[in-house]
């Protein structure tokens, strides 16, 4: 007797499979006979693991317009006003906006979660909030903390120690922004250190890394040497990147084998990224995505991250991360049917692998976390950002949605439409 009993779904790869789920476990797959408390008919439809968002700050979404708008639109004015709400944010409204968020991304399929936390003020209260975060949402997201100088590790007087001081709290992953220090020579220094903490704690490292226009912001190359030298693999992220799309494509004929070498992963962020960069261009104006194909090509991992959704930063979102694949198609140019179905794999495996998730995936054994769309293959999902019709964590269906098919009165056409159409396959 299974608990949940999901039949005929098509998965990722085009095969159909049933899915027999026993309390928080995938039990069988294949074909399934057995009675189940409840089975979900999901014939014809595209059954996927849950979305993985690796890079975002839950600190501050849903604040959009406290103290006041972004004006400019910059991300230097984004930080500004965030320097004033963190510093008259209460902990019981920030657990609340990101309480609220997470209903959003639980009703969106998505499940797991890299949060950045500002550490940078002395009373932490960022840090509070998001471990009592983590430990509400524990029985359905699985929610990583990243302890996050937004200031810089050298550049406040205890930036340092306030990194320390959270993770000692329990935050989980080490972060830095080296491209915010005084000087070059201090952003290449914070990365040997941080390292070296990661390095001794034994703790993973995601890195706001060169996240401007300037193409001579090259501490990726410090990064990538130090994860070397400390062993750290995959378990370290440099995000963003945004300086590769402006450096020399000598340089980088260079710098894509170091990065490749040391084994880390990268996480652009198409929405912010594209919104943020090129402030201060004309024309042509730069979009400021990172080298996304040309570090596939290298056998870099790369991920796409929401980073932002109703904050200073960024004024739209809906916790989707289709939204996201959709817009980082569109701006790498990965149109080719390989290119688009990679989108969809980097908004789950790709990125699950980046966050180290274990029991991740609909094989038996895993955990039970899935996800029913509105679609029939992985690019039919990111065309249409289809509808999540079912959405299970760990054993528990937590989200259902009906389909949203238009009704018509047109004479001589069907009553109903639905835009589901399908994809040339490659």
């Amino acid at each position: 007797m299974f608990d949940l009993l999901i039949k005929g779904g098509t998965l990722p790869d085009g095969t159909v499979s049933d899915i027999a789920i026993a309390g928080d476990r995938i039990a069988a797959t294949g074909r399934v006979e057995g009675d189940a408390s409840e089975v979900i008919d999901a014939t014809g439809d595209l059954v996927s693991p849950p979305f993985v968002d690796p890079h975002f700050h839950m600190d501050a979404t849903l604040s959009y317009g406290l103290p006041r708008v972004n004006a400019s639109g910059t991300l230097l004015e984004g930080i500004s006003l965030w320097g004033e709400l963190r510093e008259i944010a209460t902990v019981d409204e920030m657990i609340a906006r990101a309480l609220t968020y997470c209903d959003w991304a639980a009703s969106m399929g998505l499940l797991a979660i890299r949060t950045h936390v500002d550490t940078t003020p002395d009373h932490l209260r960022g840090v509070e909030a998001m471990l009592e975060v983590k430990r509400r949402v524990a029985g359905y997201i699985d929610l990583q903390l990243v302890a996050f100088p937004q200031d810089g590790l050298y550049r406040t007087k205890t930036g340092r120690e306030n990194v320390i001081r959270a993770l000692d709290m329990g935050v989980d992953v080490v972060g830095g922004i080296p491209h915010f220090e005084r000087t070059m020579e201090e952003g290449a220094e914070s990365m040997r250190d941080l390292c070296r903490i990661s390095a001794e704690r034994g703790l993973m490292i995601d890195v706001h890394c060169d996240e401007t226009d300037d193409p001579m912001s090259r501490h990726v190359e410090t990064l990538a040497r130090e994860v070397t030298r400390h062993g750290l693999g995959g378990r370290a992220a440099g995000s963003h990147l945004t300086s590769m799309h402006s450096m020399d494509n000598y340089y980088v004929s260079k710098l894509l084998p170091l990065i490749a070498e040391s084994g880390m992963t990268a996480i652009p962020n198409p929405l912010i990224n594209i919104t943020l960069q090129g402030r201060h261009d004309t024309y042509p104006k730069r979009r400021g995505l990172t080298r996304v194909k040309e570090m596939q090509a290298h056998g870099i991992t790369v991920g796409w991250g929401q980073d932002c959704v109703l904050d200073p930063w960024y004024s739209l979102g809906t916790a989707d991360m289709l939204d996201v694949a959709f817009m980082g198609l569109h701006v790498a140019q990965m149109t080719h049917p390989e290119e688009m179905a990679r989108c969809f794999r980097m908004v789950t495996e790709d990125n699950a692998r980046i966050m180290g998730l274990e029991g991740y995936g609909l094989n038996k054994g895993d955990v039970a976390s899935l996800v029913i769309l509105d679609a029939g293959n992985p690019t039919e999902a990111l065309r249409l950002r289809a509808e999540r019709l079912a959405v299970v964590s760990k054993g528990k269906v937590i989200s259902r949605r009906s389909r949203n098919d238009a009704r018509l009165a047109l004479a001589d056409r069907p009553g109903t439409v639905r835009r589901r159409y399908g994809v040339p396959k490659p």
